[in-house]
């Protein structure tokens, strides 16, 4: 879909997002998406913003459902960023 695309990735990005909490999605797919959003510079803020824009359409229960997952992906991604760093960290003396 990104080859077939206008939008540019922060955005597509946020689409995304917005269609996995309209669908209420597992956890597992927001984690795909968390690391590129990362990449993207989507912050915190953003992800909010699309989450409250779209909570009267897809309703509140979804919203914060999607919530907790992202800050799940979130916090694995961190997790695992920070272990990766520690790892080169230690590699490199």
């Amino acid at each position: 879909s990104i080859a077939r695309t206008e939008l540019d990735p922060a955005t597509l990005l946020m689409v995304r997002l917005a269609a996995l909490a309209a669908v209420d999605a597992p956890a597992d797919s927001y984690l795909m998406h968390v690391g590129p959003a990362i990449e993207a510079d989507i912050g915190v803020e953003q992800v909010q913003d699309v989450l409250v824009a779209i909570a009267p359409i897809v309703g509140t229960p979804r919203v914060l459902s999607a919530a907790e997952r992202i800050a799940g992906a979130l916090d694995l991604v961190v997790a695992v960023m920070d272990l990766e760093a520690s790892g080169a960290g230690a590699a490199g003396r």
